[in-house]
């Protein structure tokens, strides 16, 4: 199945939840159709002390969990630092060899990697809460899709954020309400357009369409489209049908 199908399932999917565990166990399955072998997506703390109301999904090997809360690795894990810095994804082998590690910062990657939690893939995440999150992703033997990454971010994203609102109700922000310029160019968007086409279909100039997109991303205080077009999704200004033009 197309990734992109893959996603927008997963998103038509967690619209009609009411349970975030029920949304959990999706997406855990769904990551793994794509290749990904083992999640975490969570707050960036003790992942036996989840806080209350925090996502936390974790499929990694329990006696790894188990030794990485006994030794309070959550503390000094460098891929927590590196997700409180970065505000796009990152690879861990390509991002984590340019910082200065502590001795101990590197055990956490050693120790980590015997028990096949290596290369991985990191999504920061700006959550709600005060405590940093992220999602990180190890791909099984078999590989990833490169080419599907966009569609990898709109799953967690919006799955993080669907969790989220499941465990907290009462916790719900103001919508953003868009303009319809800026509505029609970020639906375009999330369905894999350029400026260029976005602009064509409707009638304007290139820059006209950029612009738009760029002032929805700063209205939902987003650093990149996929995110722009999943905060749209949450506030009901995009509909999923709407993103598989």
């Amino acid at each position: 199945m197309p990734a992109s199908k893959i996603a927008l399932d997963f998103l038509d999917f967690c619209e009609k939840q009411t349970s975030a565990q029920v949304i959990e166990d999706r997406f855990v399955s769904t990551l793994q159709a794509l290749g990904y072998e083992y999640v975490a997506c969570a707050s960036h703390v003790d992942p036996l002390r989840p806080r209350p109301g925090g996502v936390s999904v974790l499929n990694y090997p329990v006696p790894w969990v188990q030794h990485y809360s006994e030794a309070d690795f959550a503390r000094i894990d460098p891929v927590f630092l590196a997700a409180r810095i970065m505000s796009s994804p990152f690879n861990w082998v390509d991002c984590l060899a340019k910082m200065r590690l502590s001795r101990e910062q590197k055990r956490v990657l050693d120790e980590g990697a015997l028990y096949g939690l290596s290369k991985g893939l990191t999504i920061p995440l700006r959550s709600p809460d005060v405590i940093p999150a992220s999602c990180s992703l190890i791909a099984g033997s078999d590989g990833v899709d490169p080419l599907a990454m966009a569609h990898v971010l709109m799953i967690v994203i919006y799955g993080h954020g669907a969790m989220h609102r499941r465990l907290n109700p009462d916790a719900l922000a103001d919508p953003v309400v868009l303009p319809p310029r800026e509505r029609e160019c970020l639906t375009l968007a999330g369905c894999g357009k350029s400026d260029w086409v976005i602009g064509e279909v409707l009638g304007v100039n290139w820059r006209t369409a950029h612009n738009a997109i760029e002032r929805a991303k700063k209205r939902y205080g987003v650093s990149s489209r996929v995110q722009a077009v999943v905060r749209a999704v949450f506030d009901g200004q995009i509909m999923v049908d709407d993103l598989t033009g």
